[in-house]
């Protein structure tokens, strides 16, 4: 079996790993695997193709801000990619991330029709069935159930500075997507599933692989996270994520303003400007590399706080249970899918009363009365090798039919 996934990176970022993670199962089952990337350079992969240059990526982001056009740009990038995709003659191609600057989707889908070969596409967010938007579950927006038009959120990723493209594009995505004979999409949460069946792409079977994370990493660790900062008599309250608006740290402060001093509150992953704005009580981390120091914060936490407002499915979630850690959430997108009673507690959306209350019932109920249940749903449920060897199963199923 020979499979060539398309995502915008290689190795780097989530769906980065998610590509070569299949790749490297792929490979050691004796198969044929390739990735194809169009941003920054590619890792952990020895078969990766390079869609475009640069100045090819640049020029796609010059027709987004000012046009509202993405995934219309990179034309001779895409016609060459095309011509490797021939040379290499894969039996499947599986898209991950084609939004991203680096591919023209008018194109690239009017070969996969041509050439008529078995498409798995994992939808790692909402872009393609939008006008715009990679997500709209923040404002509540429905437009895309029946068409876009004066896109409310046209600033932001992929931003436009200018033009509203949007009803046009909800128009050509749907041309453009449908159509392909041998198409299985794949979402990473039942909440995303439901959305696409809800979505341009209902005729097409859909399929949920959740995302797993390399347990032989997350697992619970001595730490000595407390010790080092003098906070061993605290309970620890624990934040990770790429903070913006959408991901809730403004619970947190008020956390942090609400809680009494038996409680510390600590953050992962804020910028410098946002370690400067928070109240001094927070314990901020700025962003890390370091994974081992991440699951070190982990296992020392009392539990984990995700007051996200809009997910897919998150990763810190399913991280934070592999180490032993409790997980509370709000009841948002995909957020829930990792929890249940034995290893944490769902809050209605924006609700700091009963997320207060939460951490309080985890405080006395103590991290221990979880711990168990946490690492053993991590491992039964998110070993990333064995999602990878759903997209394998997936693969073999597909050929056969």
């Amino acid at each position: 079996m020979k499979v060539l996934q398309i995502n915008s990176v290689c190795g780097i970022g989530s769906t980065g790993r998610i590509a070569t993670g299949i790749d490297q199962i792929l490979k050691e089952n004796g198969n044929e695997s390739y990735i194809a990337f169009g941003r920054g350079n590619a890792l952990d992969c020895s078969t990766s193709i390079k869609i475009g240059t640069d100045i090819d990526n640049y020029m796609h982001v010059a027709k987004t801000r000012l046009l509202d056009k993405h995934g219309f740009g990179s034309t001779r990038a895409t016609k060459q990619f095309i011509t490797k995709i021939d040379e290499v003659n894969p039996d499947i191609i599986h898209l991950q991330n084609i939004h991203g600057y680096y591919l023209n989707i008018e194109l690239l889908f009017g070969f996969l029709k041509k050439r008529n070969k078995p498409v798995v596409w994992t939808l790692h967010d909402c872009w393609a069935f939008t006008g715009h938007c990679a997500h709209f579950d923040f404002i509540n927006c429905n437009k895309w159930r029946n068409g876009c038009e004066a896109c409310p959120q046209k600033t932001e990723y992929p931003s436009s500075l200018l033009l509203d493209n949007s009803k046009l594009n909800y128009l050509l995505k749907k041309k453009i997507f449908n159509g392909i004979e041998k198409l299985t999409i794949v979402t990473p949460s039942k909440w995303l599933t439901k959305l696409v069946e809800k979505s341009f792409f209902k005729k097409y079977p859909i399929e949920t692989i959740h995302n797993g994370i390399d347990l032989n990493i997350f697992k619970s660790v001595n730490s000595l996270f407390k010790k080092r900062h003098n906070i061993e008599d605290k309970f620890i309250i624990l934040g990770v994520a790429r903070w913006d608006k959408r991901k809730g740290l403004e619970y947190f402060i008020e956390l942090s303003n609400n809680l009494s001093d038996l409680y510390q509150v600590v953050i992962v992953g804020v910028t410098e400007k946002q370690k400067r704005q928070l109240p001094r009580n927070i314990i901020a981390i700025t962003q890390t590399t370091n994974v081992e120091e991440l699951v070190e914060i982990y296992s020392a936490a009392d539990v984990f706080v995700n007051p996200t407002l809009e997910d897919n499915f998150p990763t810190v979630n399913i991280e934070a249970l592999a180490c032993g850690t409790p997980v509370i959430t709000f009841k948002t997108g995909g957020s829930t899918e990792s929890i249940d009673e034995n290893c944490g507690i769902v809050v209605l959306k924006g609700d700091i009363e009963k997320l207060t209350n939460a951490i309080a019932e985890v405080r006395d109920k103590g991290k221990a009365f979880y711990t168990k249940a946490c690492i053993r749903k991590a491992k039964d449920f998110y070993n990333k090798n064995d999602r990878f060897h759903d997209y394998l199963n997936l693969y073999e199923v597909i050929l056969k039919v």
